[in-house]
């Protein structure tokens, strides 16, 4: 799969298997040269061709604003479309048949169709309307994903956990405080207000009214704990709805909310943020948070690689309870590899100095969020094996700078800051490159949303290689990983100092003489006995 993107137009290819029209018996393999699938936005339309080589297929375009697409096995599918005939007033309709290379594909392909449609159906709401048709977010997200979502963040426990996040509170409190000027007499709206503290924050800075909008059922609970505030609740209305939906009778001065999730980007709030902007705020109203940096650093721990791999090793066993696991190791080491780590980590672990990729909300557009891609380039620090990238972000809250009363604030989880609870984010590679001090590392990071509210992440890291030859060109090593956002491995570590050298070698298990000696003193009769009873081979690892 490759892409490209540019101001006005944006494409993303994938390579096909064969492809064929059913009304009649042409078709097209990729036996000799690639059959690709090209999605395109030219001209505002988004529209399906296909083309192999350097010439499009004739009869095989499809405009996704009248297609559907049906999965009829693991590897073929039919795209429907529905045009409509002029002399004859009636609608017909026409299929192609298309056959993927691998179920990944047809996945990764299914995806990018529906967010291609949607984004080619999508519709502005005006301030105030309620669409009669499914609202953006409904057509964008899996019901069965909302569900789960809303219903997270509908239970008190979690709205205490993130509570209890001082970095994320206090920042939040500082910044509107700091910055009570901006809010002063104005009108605010609270998007996805979860418990309405940052309304009550925003009505303590002197807001005229704030309008804090939930989905989940902690709607209720707002409404409870705003009337249990009535000085600072008389000024607040809370609505129960999706922003995508809900009907405001005024125009906001002000957007506050915390969209953010891992990564940033995780749970695609930011997009609901987004068109909040667009439907509710005032042109030059202003934004808290106003702008999102991910920050990414290429990083070395053996430790980490290490306890990855070995989870696979389950895998190796050759006889378990007479049955041979192995042929599921291969898929098991690269399922672990798949999944992004969450926990905190010592900076030192960094084997290059961060970039960082801007994104600022009162610019960017919803549809940006559908796909991001951040090429990269660092230049390492020291000697090592790079295991991954390292992730992390920050918010910036910007107040009125020509008024000396107010601050900029930040909002940061990065190594070695204070931790909150999205800690930080690293994508592991399953096959580590060499790296030397002063030597250039290039790749890229590329996120595709996907509709259970989360993002795919295709991760490659490069570098050329020392040696004979490395001044005309030489080799490149390069390594590469998938990753799902949605399904990461929450390791919670905190961050310790790494005594030992991380040159040290990878796939070492703990042997016998590293393991503590047990007193059979310390144990009573019956754990004694299970301690003397032969075990079982579970075979080679």
């Amino acid at each position: 799969m490759g892409d490209s993107t540019g101001h006005k137009h944006k494409h993303l290819e994938f390579t096909l298997a064969a492809v064929s029209e059913l009304s009649s018996s042409s078709s097209v393999s990729s036996s000799s040269t690639p059959v690709i699938a090209r999605f395109s936005a030219d001209d505002g339309v988004a529209a399906l061709r296909f083309h192999q080589g350097s010439e499009f297929i004739d009869g095989f375009n499809v405009d996704l604003g009248t297609s559907q697409l049906f999965k009829l096995g693991p590897l073929q599918s039919l795209c429907v479309s529905e045009s409509a005939d002029t002399n004859k007033e009636k609608s017909y309709s026409r299929g192609v048949s298309i056959r993927f290379r691998n179920e990944e594909e047809s996945r990764d392909f299914h995806s990018a169709f529906e967010q291609w449609q949607m984004e080619s159906k999508g519709t502005h709401l005006p301030n105030g309307d309620i669409s009669v048709s499914k609202s953006k977010f409904d057509n964008k997200i899996e019901p069965s994903s909302a569900k789960m979502y809303f219903h997270y963040y509908g239970q008190l426990l979690h709205q205490q956990n993130m509570l209890q996040d001082y970095v994320r509170t206090g920042t939040y409190y500082a910044a509107v405080i700091e910055n009570r000027v901006d809010f002063t007499g104005r009108v605010v709206v609270d998007v996805g207000a979860g418990s309405g503290i940052l309304s009550l924050f925003a009505a303590q800075a002197g807001a005229k009214h704030v309008y804090a909008v939930e989905a989940s059922e902690m709607a209720d609970y707002a409404r409870k704990l705003i009337t249990g505030n009535p000085t600072l609740g008389q000024r607040i209305t809370v609505i129960k709805g999706k922003v995508e939906e809900a009907e405001l009778p005024e125009k906001a001065d002000i957007l506050i909310s915390e969209p953010m999730g891992t990564l940033l980007v995780n749970e695609r709030m930011l997009e609901s943020y987004i068109i909040a902007r667009d439907r509710f705020l005032v042109p030059n109203g202003k934004m808290f948070p106003s702008t999102g940096r991910i920050h990414m650093a290429p990083f070395s721990d053996e430790y980490l690689f290490v306890e990855i791999a070995n989870k696979a090793l389950f895998w190796q066993q050759q006889n378990y309870y007479g049955v041979d696991l192995t042929p599921l190791y291969g898929s098991a080491f690269q399922g672990y590899f798949s999944q992004p780590v969450v926990d905190a980590f010592d900076p030192r672990l960094l084997v290059c100095p961060p970039m960082c990729h801007v994104l600022n909300f009162n610019e960017i557009k919803e549809e940006d969020l559908y796909e991001i891609d951040i090429p990269l380039k660092f230049t390492a620090s020291v000697g090592t094996r790079v295991h991954g990238l390292a992730c992390w972000f920050d918010v910036l809250f910007n107040g009125s700078c020509f008024i000396d009363s107010t601050v900029q604030r930040w909002l940061t989880t990065a190594p070695g800051a204070p931790t909150t609870h999205w800690y930080q984010i690293r994508c592991v590679l399953s096959q580590p490159i060499y790296v030397m001090a002063g030597q250039e590392i290039t790749g890229q990071l590329h996120m595709i949303a996907h509709n259970a509210q989360s993002y795919t992440i295709y991760l490659t890291l490069s570098a050329k290689m020392w040696g004979p030859g490395a001044e005309q060109g030489g080799i490149i090593q390069t390594s590469s990983c998938k990753l799902d956002l949605k399904e990461p491995y929450y390791r919670m570590s905190q961050p310790q100092p790494y005594t030992m050298a991380q040159d040290q070698q990878p796939h070492q298990l703990l042997q016998a003489e590293d393991i503590p000696p047990i007193h059979t003193e310390d144990l009573d009769l019956e754990e004694l006995e299970l301690l003397q009873q032969p075990s079982e081979p579970l075979g080679a690892q």
